[in-house]
């Protein structure tokens, strides 16, 4: 059985206190007792589910907020000292119960009681109760004591294992930050020397092409210059025979030829380099005036 004690205060006595206990079976709509007492006497009664249910009718109240408002004002307590005002009448045994409202009051439910023929031993129950509420309380106080020094043992564990967790998360940041510095380094190291060789090698390329352009260049020059000098002097063109000449002219040129043991090419050195190296690996091509030699040594042998 579940029961509830409360302090009142009677507006016919308001400066007495009274004790009130309301205790039920299953739910407070399925019926009550309540016991009044000042100390002295007792008075008791039941409150039955038909009788609620009258009283929510004479209220016009739907059963369900009647039943609420039977709890706030018996049982919870709820609310403001004079929300709820009590009254009780000794002679009649006739207990009543207001709520107000602003300025309004209305009545919300009156049991008829009854006076207990033995007093004492309600009061010695009250008093029983009380002592087992305070000790049971007590009891869970203790208990949630004990509970939370455990949760505030767990929690500063927590608090050093996540104090812990969060130097190792900086350390480990810090290292990989150390670590990703190094390889960046590296990596602008690799690609500044990379620039550096591909900028090399472009420079080296276009030494190479500037090389290659000033010999092609100077080659050209070289085989411009050639024709020059594959064209007779002046010199040659002077010892060269005249085809339009005298035979007397002819004759004396080739009594000196003959005359003259060696024959001495007059052209220049240079000249003469000149055509050795064109003409290397071919047959030297005979001079004018050696193949008139032999034209007149076979005419007199003949």
């Amino acid at each position: 059985m579940e029961r509830k004690i409360s302090r009142i205060h009677l507006t016919s006595e308001p400066n007495i206190a009274h004790f009130l206990q309301v205790s039920w079976e299953k739910t407070l709509e399925s019926g009550f007792v309540i016991t009044l007492t000042d100390g002295h006497s007792a008075w008791t009664g039941t409150v039955s589910e038909s009788e609620i249910s009258q009283e929510a009718d004479d209220m016009a109240m739907e059963k369900g907020k009647y039943v609420d408002e039977l709890r706030k004002a018996l049982v919870s307590g709820a609310g403001p000292a004079d929300v709820y005002t009590f009254n009780f009448s000794k002679e009649s045994c006739y207990f009543f119960f207001e709520k107000n409202l602003k300025d309004v009051s209305f009545r919300l439910g009156s049991f008829n009681l009854e006076k207990v023929e033995n007093p004492a031993e309600v009061i010695r129950e009250l008093i029983c109760y009380c002592l087992d509420t305070i000790a049971e309380n007590e009891a869970k106080n203790e208990h949630l004591q004990k509970e939370n020094e455990r949760l505030l043992r767990d929690w500063n564990d927590v608090q050093g294992r996540f104090e812990k967790c969060v130097n190792a998360k900086e350390a480990l940041e810090t290292d990989l930050y150390k670590r990703f510095i190094l390889v960046l380094n590296e990596k602008k190291t690799k690609i500044r020397s990379l620039h550096n060789k591909l900028l090399n090698t472009a420079q080296e390329q276009e030494k190479d092409i500037k090389q290659e352009g000033e010999t092609t260049i100077c080659s050209e020059m070289t085989a411009d210059r050639d024709p020059v000098y594959d064209e007779s002097t002046d010199e040659e063109n002077e010892n060269q025979p005249d085809p339009s000449g005298s035979a007397s002219a002819a004759v004396s040129k080739d009594d000196s030829i003959i005359s003259s043991l060696d024959v001495i090419d007059i052209a220049p050195s240079r000249k003469r380099r000149q055509r050795m190296q064109k003409n290397l690996g071919t047959e030297p091509k005979m001079a004018p005036q050696e193949h008139q030699f032999q034209e007149k040594e076979k005419k007199l042998e003949n």
